[in-house]
């Protein structure tokens, strides 16, 4: 499957009515495509409708992927026009404010997108403007938009809040939909404060990122192994006694040098700890920024770990169970993919979904799930409109749309 990144531009919308589902020089269309035509000519249109479950091959379901995600293009630019023009969205009681500046002259779809969480927290709310608008100051890209938000609350715990995910992700999406923004691009950083929120945030939307980098922050109670595949760097000073930052960064380090050193391929980290620096590094922790820009996020890993933190989640990668609330912190799953083998272990909860795709594994050949040392699946898993519809749905993430899924335990 072809990264979508490269159709993702305002200026594709105009041609929506004009494209074709069938690929060029293709026959008429088969029932499945032809019945997804169907189905997108009606307004508000059921996922769970008959004519989303047909089975498609292979070339059908990068057709259907490409269509269905140039109309969720279509409908978030619209939902989110006026919020990224104002710079501010809000879900529920909590509004996410931003700044940005723009660096290079990428064309829409192949933009970066640099989120830079701002320190202070547990401070009146001057205070805590005052970082947000030194974090404009702080980095420079060579490309991409990098933009500041500002937290929702002045609590000490700014940046990982319960309402911070979602508000991140929505931030993300849009800025996908609407700016051009690649989504295997999107990088995250933070001072301070937000260097704590980094600790939280990258292990918890790790899926989301290309790479992260925490400065002058405190880890807290976050576990590092959900970092398998997202490159990280910690960047402190070494006098920055406070809470025990140095000590902890160091630590931290070490301890992804072991997690590195036990799984080939995975962990990938740098970590700078200068010398007779305090909390203050001088803009020596500015080299994260090059470091970050060498990676691509991968969307499909062969190897995944989660945890489940305090604020829990129900999506990972490519997995996702079917309610957070059903899990506990700290619960564990570890998933991999070897040939045509999918095995699961940890705390796998009934009703979990592996979200599927040619990019993880072949689907025109059977599949063999394993859960726990029992085989629960073993045959083939036909590819869908509706994953493809649903996935669209839950996030704007073009490039981590499952083409197929199936529910295991």
């Amino acid at each position: 499957m072809r990264n979508l990144p490269a159709l993702l531009a305002p200026a594709l919308l105009a041609l929506l009515p004009a494209m074709s589902l069938a690929a060029p020089g293709a026959a008429a269309s088969t029932r499945a495509i032809a019945a997804l035509g169907s189905w997108r000519a009606q307004p508000h249109a059921s996922l769970d409708d008959l004519r989303l479950r047909l089975p498609l091959s292979r070339e059908e379901a990068e057709r259907a992927w490409g269509r269905l995600a140039l109309d969720r293009q279509r409908e978030l630019t619209i939902r989110y026009a006026d919020a990224v023009k104002a710079q501010k969205l809000t879900i529920g009681d909590k509004t996410l404010r931003w700044t940005h500046k723009d660096f290079g002259n990428a064309a829409p779809g192949q933009r970066s997108l640099w989120i830079s969480l701002h320190g202070g927290g547990n401070a009146p709310a001057e205070v805590n403007d005052g970082q947000w608008q030194n974090q404009l100051r702080l980095y420079e890209p060579a490309e991409g938009i990098y933009l500041t938000p500002r937290a929702p609350t002045d609590t000490w715990n700014l940046w990982h809040e319960a309402h911070i995910d979602p508000l991140l992700q929505e931030l993300i999406d849009a800025q996908v939909a609407v700016n051009g923004v690649d989504p295997d691009k999107v990088f995250l950083m933070g001072y301070s404060a937000g260097g704590d929120g980094v600790w939280q945030l990258a292990p918890r939307m790790a899926d989301r990122f290309a790479a992260a980098a925490m400065m002058a922050g405190h880890p807290g109670d976050a576990s590092l192994l959900p970092l398998r595949n997202l490159p990280f760097a910690i960047f402190v000073g070494g006098d920055d006694a406070a809470y025990d930052r140095n000590k902890l960064g160091a630590e931290k380090a070490a301890e992804l040098d072991r997690l590195a050193a036990a799984d080939p391929g995975g962990y990938v980290h740098m970590s700078r700890i200068y010398p007779r620096l305090p909390h203050w590094m001088n803009r020596k922790d500015a080299e994260a920024v090059p470091w970050m820009a060498h990676y691509r996020r991968n969307p499909w890993p062969a190897r995944v770990i989660w945890v489940q933190d305090d604020v829990r989640s129900d999506r990972f990668y490519w997995l996702k169970i079917p309610a957070a609330a059903t899990v506990k912190p700290g619960d564990t799953i570890t998933a991999s993919v070897v040939g045509h083998t999918i095995t699961l272990s940890g705390a796998v909860p009934a009703g979990t979904m592996l979200r599927l795709s040619d990019r993880l594994l072949d689907l025109d050949r059977p599949v063999r799930v394993v859960v726990n040392g029992r085989t629960v699946h073993n045959g083939k898993v036909p590819r869908t409109a509706r994953a493809i519809a649903e996935s669209l749905r839950e996030r704007f993430d073009p490039n981590a749309v499952a083409t197929a899924s199936l529910t295991v335990g």
